[in-house]
């Protein structure tokens, strides 16, 4: 007899989203990769997915944790707006250590795994307010939590390059220091020249490191704001399409529809990821309009319409940004098809590809697939469809990491008549 392979999952049902199919089949894992199961296999650890839905993890493509948990710490956001919130992250961004921003960060790597996470990419303030602290908690953080996630982290000068003089330097820096992919906010800046250079210093990081791009962009209710359209051409013209990522771009909802379409057309032609973040956005921005207030949700329908990549984040938890949040992307899923009015069977289908295959293409994971070859990286739901998934914020039955069981939840409920 062969020796048992290290876990064996029985009669799971792979979303068809994955382009294998949605038969119940079964797979092993040994050496945290997923291989073919026999009849006779033994194991050490024995799953019976009982034809529960089964996605190769969920991957978290924006959040902040470098930020998670510091609303109790900072006064609070009065007028509920963006540029409040990030005012009032100064202090606390003064006071932090790094051993307090991987504490919190942990706490919320523990809750996103609960949740069915397994991969995660993180945006962390680099500015000359908190230097490189941050940086140094959360690598702190994605080192302890290396078992359960798999982690990429994005060098994000919030306070803009050339305003905030000195975070150029900062951002070389962050890069030598655990950054992994190269971070921007090109609209903080004081003017079209000045956002267009922002973008230029983030292509000159890339190339030298070799490092993806993923940038706040145009996250205002400006209809005025153009980063999107100059971060769509300067992609092209460093070749890097396919390698840039333009999160919120909540300006695009406000643009007239010719110039709309013709951002799309670029956005598509450059290969541009695009994120949305709905519960933060639905919360700060249109937050001082009179009726009909803008609500801050990019184009998703439409950019989707294009086949164009994109993909949604929790964003922010607990800070001054937004109050709410855990980390669980079921959750984020429902907001999004709420606030895209995305109700129908197949828009389901296309909400529930946002934090699987969709931001699996955005952190450009090799083989997001439940087959044998791939990563055995696994999450079951317990629900048969994506829709009952979202619907019903189903439970994460087993979280699987690299051929082990990371976590597990089961509800009981009881009705008493």
């Amino acid at each position: 007899m062969p020796p048992p392979v290290d876990l064996l999952i029985r009669n799971l049902k792979p979303w068809s989203g994955l382009g294998d199919g949605d038969a119940p089949i079964d797979l092993a894992a040994v050496d945290g990769r997923f291989l073919a199961a026999t009849p006779d296999m033994q194991a050490v650890t024995v799953i019976d997915a009982s034809g529960r839905l089964a996605v190769p993890g969920f991957v978290e493509p924006h959040i902040h944790l470098d930020k998670v948990l510091t609303a109790d710490r900072v006064p609070t956001n009065v007028s509920g707006t963006l540029t409040e919130a990030i005012e009032l992250l100064w202090a606390s961004k003064r006071a932090l250590t790094p051993e307090t921003v991987a504490e919190a960060a942990g706490r919320m790597i523990e809750s996103a795994v609960l949740h069915g996470v397994t991969h995660i990419r993180t945006h962390v303030d680099i500015d000359t307010i908190g230097g490189l602290k941050p940086l140094e908690g959360v690598v702190a953080a994605r080192e302890r939590y290396r078992h359960l996630v798999d982690m990429q982290i994005v060098a994000f000068p919030q306070e803009g390059i050339l305003r905030d003089e000195g975070t150029e330097r900062l951002m070389w820096q962050a890069m030598d220091k655990g950054a992994d992919v190269v971070g921007g906010m090109p609209f903080n800046e004081d003017g079209p020249a000045e956002s267009a250079r922002h973008i230029a210093i983030a292509f000159e990081i890339a190339r030298a490191y070799g490092a993806d791009i993923d940038m706040h962009v145009d996250e205002t209710d400006d209809p005025d704001a153009r980063t999107l359209e100059m971060l769509a051409e300067q992609t092209m013209a460093n070749g890097w399409e396919g390698r840039v990522t333009a999160g919120h771009t909540c300006a695009l909802a406000g643009y007239g529809e010719n110039y709309a379409r013709s951002v799309i057309a670029k956005v598509k032609a450059a290969g541009l990821h695009m994120i949305t973040n709905p519960a933060t956005n639905l919360m700060l921005q249109g937050r001082l309009d009179a009726q009909p207030k803008r609500r801050g949700i990019t184009r998703v329908k439409e950019l989707l319409a294009e086949g164009v990549n994109v993909s949604f984040g929790q964003d922010c938890i607990r800070d001054t940004f937004y109050p709410f949040g855990r980390g669980d992307l079921l959750e984020v899923a429902l907001l999004t098809a709420h606030a895209a009015h995305m109700s129908m069977p197949n828009e389901v289908e296309q909400v529930f590809a946002m934090p699987t295959v969709n931001a699996a293409r955005v952190l450009r994971l090799p083989d997001y697939a439940l087959r044998p070859g791939a990563p055995a990286d696994m999450v079951i739901l317990d629900a048969g469809s994506a829709l009952e998934a979202i619907h019903q914020q189903a439970a994460r039955r087993y979280v699987i990491k690299r051929g082990r069981i990371v976590a597990e939840t089961e509800v009981k409920k009881r009705l008493a008549v």
